[in-house]
């Protein structure tokens, strides 16, 4: 039999179906943006400690070089994306909304790798711990959106072996194609990328996901797979949020996360294919996560496009780069319009987590001001945890956050299923992000 021949169009209950709009950018190679002047460097580009500088201002920089160190175990270091001179070290805007610790390099034009960086042809003889430390030093990061350490993933305790490795190639979210198009531009290295991650944690399975309206990366992710019978590519249904990758384990593996629980704990890892990608390069050719595939679209902008970013790239400088916005447009998103979030400057960088910038129309922004519950129980449906959506948005409108968490708070991952349905444009996932903030004030 085949390797590559697999059960398709798996899936999970609940979800939504909300247009997709990726027809803007599928279809489009993607480019290399141009090297920026000037990089703003979050030390705070991941879940866990921030990094902390080893650099001081008026400092020379070579691109890769180390400029954060790990705060903490649940860290991850923070490397130069240009080479030029430290022009700054303070709080500047972040993604998230806030301001953090960032380290400004302006650049000097040469685009210097810095020396020391070692290749690896001959990788495959290397032990899981030395591949594990190629990946932790290199700072990688959950490139799916999540920010979570790579190496922290990849150190499961003893008593919860793992024997299931699954890159996530779902792509659920609108308008996003930076995934789809990494699968068609290097999917041999994503490949490698997950062959690294297997032998790390001593997993003899693994799986790529691909939601099926992508037939072309499928195809591809085929191609790569070919002759390597532990390696099977998994095509799954479309529809939100199938990404997830508690959906994703559940429409792959068959099995279920417990509540409060993580993907280690049923013996299953997952990884963004970006991530599988950065690990290859990694450990191949020495090169820490200094960049990565981003959409830049919406009907906001004039000419939507994929790049390849360095990491610190001001979103102005993308915009543009993507002919500019039009006359119309209204609101910039990081991320998708699920799951990302409203930007109130274009001076926010590209992060290690920033797969997408959305430009969205006046047309298509919603000032309809939200009403009570009726009580439809669409949410409910929706809710690919099985939550009670409703509930929750009633108890935390109230500020009754304690009796949120009763009702299984903590398990809502954000995915906005419950938003795109509700007949009421009630914001939960705003009132969820509320209610998780007062409850972890409260527990420090």
């Amino acid at each position: 039999m085949e390797a590559t021949t697999v059960k398709t169009h798996a899936t999970f209950s609940g979800g939504v179906h909300p247009a997709g709009n990726k027809e803007l950018t599928a279809h489009k190679p993607t480019v290399a943006a141009a090297v920026p002047k000037r990089v703003v460097i979050p030390l705070s580009q991941h879940i866990g400690a921030p990094s902390k500088p080893l650099v001081v201002i008026g400092q020379e920089i070579k691109k890769g070089e180390r400029i954060g160190e790990s705060g903490g175990f649940v860290s991850a270091p923070v490397h130069a994306s240009v080479s030029g001179k430290v022009a700054a070290i303070g709080n500047f805007p972040h993604v998230l909304g806030m301001d953090v610790t960032s380290i400004v390099i302006e650049s000097d034009g040469m685009d210097e790798w810095v020396s020391g960086l070692r290749e690896t042809p001959d990788y495959g003889v290397l032990s899981p711990d030395e591949l594990k430390k190629m990946v932790q030093e290199a700072g990688i990061v959950g490139m799916g959106g999540a920010t979570f350490p790579t190496h922290v993933k990849l150190s499961p305790p003893k008593e919860k072996p793992v024997d299931v490795v699954i890159l996530n190639g779902a792509e659920c979210e609108p308008y996003l194609t930076s995934d789809h198009r990494l699968m068609l531009e290097k999917p041999k290295e994503i490949i490698e990328g997950l062959k690294i991650l297997m032998k790390i944690l001593n997993v003899k399975k693994g799986y790529v996901g691909i939601e099926a309206n992508k037939p072309d990366a499928v195809e591809s992710m085929k191609k790569a797979v070919a002759g390597s019978p532990e390696i099977q590519v998994w095509p799954v249904m479309v529809k939100y949020p199938q990404g997830a990758e508690k959906m994703l384990i559940k429409a792959i593996a068959g099995r279920t996360v417990p509540a409060g629980g993580l993907p280690m704990d049923i013996g299953v890892v997952v990884q963004n294919v970006g991530t599988a990608a950065a690990i290859y390069d990694a450990v191949r050719y020495g090169r820490p996560l200094i960049e990565r595939y981003v959409t830049v679209t919406g009907r906001g902008v004039k000419d939507p496009k994929n790049f390849l970013a360095r990491i610190g790239t001001p979103f102005s400088q993308l915009i543009e780069e993507a002919g500019g916005l039009t006359e119309s447009a209204a609101k910039v998103i990081s991320g998708g319009p699920m799951m990302g979030i409203s930007q109130y400057t274009l001076d926010v960088p590209v992060i290690k987590g920033t797969s997408g910038i959305l430009v969205l129309p006046e047309s298509e922004v919603s000032t309809r001001p939200y009403g009570p519950c009726i009580r439809c129980a669409r949410c409910i449906d929706a809710c690919p945890m099985k939550l009670q959506p409703s509930l929750l948005g009633i108890f935390i409108e109230k500020g009754h956050y304690e009796d949120a968490r009763e009702y299984n708070l903590m398990d809502c991952f954000e995915c906005g299923s419950c938003t795109f349905v509700c007949p009421a444009n009630r914001p939960m996932v705003q009132w969820v992000k509320k209610a998780k903030k007062e409850l972890a004030k409260k527990k420090n």
